[in-house]
């Protein structure tokens, strides 16, 4: 049967909402068999080459499951809200009928350490006052005053989530193997993105405006 999948052009962290609107009709297949299960939950990878709609897209071997909380019917479309979980990473992709599936290994949890409490406070310090800088100039859609989970592991991967980075860039830190190198690499990561917020666009770059900030279908 393998594991429902949703590739996206976005990267889902652990412990981060996610909202979608589905309108594709293999996703409004996968989401009526999911809707019969318990727990429903589907993985979410990131698009390597290709596009959300129409398949035929290349995907990164790692990625998050999310667990369906809400769904809001409309009138020809689903909106739903989830919440990453577990990472895992792609053992084999199955047949795409009726929609994206994949036999998955779940990745092992990071491990906290009262030790990096420092790193964690000077990471959050770092993220928001760049993230600050990326609202000003409109490179995010997360507020830099976002409320984070009390849970230091849960804060820290949050943290990841709306440090204003690039696709590649965050599939480096939920490649993480620790929680140390987690934070690390989130405040590298975001240091070397924060000159780059404030640079004037060259002449001749054409600037393509998106209006649609809500990741899915």
């Amino acid at each position: 049967m393998g594991t429902a999948m949703f590739p996206l052009g976005a990267v889902l962290f652990p412990h981060t909402p996610l909202a979608l609107r589905i309108f594709e009709e293999r996703y409004l297949v996968m989401l009526g068999r999911l809707l019969d299960e318990s727990a429903p939950a589907f993985g979410v990878v990131l698009i390597e080459r290709g596009t959300e709609t129409g398949g035929g897209d290349q995907r990164f071997a790692i990625g998050t499951m999310a667990r369906l909380s809400h769904v809001l019917p409309e009138a020809d479309q689903l909106q739903i809200v989830a919440r990453g979980t577990e990472r895992f990473e792609i053992v084999t992709w199955l047949d795409d009928d009726p929609y994206p599936r994949a036999d998955v290994r779940a990745l092992p949890d990071l491990e906290w350490n009262e030790a990096l409490a420092p790193v964690l406070e000077e990471a959050e310090r770092i993220v928001r006052r760049v993230l600050g800088r990326a609202v000003q100039f409109g490179g995010s859609r997360w507020d830099p005053e976002v409320e984070l989970s009390e849970d230091p592991l849960e804060r820290a991967w949050q943290l990841a989530a709306i440090a204003p980075l690039g696709e590649l860039d965050q599939i480096e830190l939920l490649r993480s193997e620790t929680a140390g190198g987690l934070l690390r690499a989130t405040i590298d990561l975001t240091l070397a993105a924060e000159p780059l917020l404030s640079e004037p666009i060259p002449d001749g770059v054409i600037v393509i405006e998106d209006d649609d900030d809500t990741a899915g279908e």
